[in-house]
């Protein structure tokens, strides 16, 4: 399968005169809903404030739903990740809450993801719903060697943490949608920092993650370099940030989570994904 034909744009331009019609007068709805949908209690808006839109079609929308489906795709990795784990009980018994926590989290990420597209007049085909977790063979034994279940979940959390940071500025036009996908962005980061304290690490990303020794002979570390690739930044809003701070560089670096792009994260979710 190519999971980049989920990313392919369908403009207004190559559509009919009635699908235009239609785009219009849901455009148009949208709008009169505005005033309603800011009412909508924050606790209530992962079900109201999705299941009372009218299927969204601004100018945007193709990009928005494209966005949703990528971070389903995301969800859907980390979801069946920690229930194959679950199953096998590769889970050591003094984790084994917290990590079926992390899997009720994704669950209730998926089914939001998944209800949200639909509402918005998308659907769920080409969005992957099965994995390999040993990558071809990259990885053997995940779900009986706990080290190597823990550096996996490692990786995929960091890799959401950043995605989802590199795809929030395209959902900047919908004030409901980039609410709750920061606050989704929130519970992966506190998953990624659950998940390093439980390997004896910091909570967040550090040198021992991109430079450091992974415990596997360097295979993990090869293997997943991408998922780092530009931590070691120290330029921000055009700043070296280093000449204006005495801290050492490594705080720097670790001040803060560098967004991915959709492509990096593509490539690396692309060797688990079967289809």
């Amino acid at each position: 399968m190519d999971f980049n034909k989920l990313f392919e744009s369908f403009s207004l331009d190559n559509k009919s005169e009635e699908e235009v019609d239609i785009y219009m007068s849901r455009k148009e709805a949208f709008k009169k809903l505005g005033s309603l949908t800011k009412k909508v209690a924050v606790a209530s808006l992962p079900v109201a404030a999705f299941t009372m839109m009218p299927k969204m079609a601004f100018a945007r929308a193709h990009d928005v739903i494209a966005v949703l489906k990528f971070a389903l795709a995301l969800e859907r990795l980390e979801y069946q990740f920690y229930q194959m784990a679950v199953d096998a009980g590769v889970v050591k018994n003094k984790h084994e809450n917290v990590f079926m926590a992390i899997r009720d989290h994704e669950r209730i990420h998926v089914e939001l993801l998944e209800a949200t597209i639909q509402s918005l007049g998308g659907d769920l085909t080409g969005v992957p719903s099965m994995f390999d977790y040993t990558a071809g063979g990259v990885f053997p034994s995940p779900f009986s060697n706990y080290q190597l279940f823990l550096a996996l979940a490692q990786a995929f959390e960091d890799t959401g943490v950043r995605a989802y940071k590199g795809q929030a500025p395209n959902l900047m036009e919908n004030d409901a949608l980039l609410k709750v996908a920061l606050q989704i962005h929130a519970v992966e980061a506190r998953h990624a920092s659950q998940v390093r304290r439980i390997r004896g690490r910091k909570g967040w990303i550090t040198e021992e993650d991109y430079d450091g020794i992974d415990g596997f002979g360097g295979t993990f570390m090869a293997a997943s370099s991408a998922v780092y690739a530009g931590e070691k930044n120290t330029t921000h809003v055009g700043v070296e940030v280093t000449q204006v701070t005495t801290v050492p560089v490594m705080a720097v670096r670790e001040a803060w989570d560098e967004p991915l792009s959709m492509e990096m994260v593509l490539d690396i979710v692309k060797p688990f994904i079967v289809s």
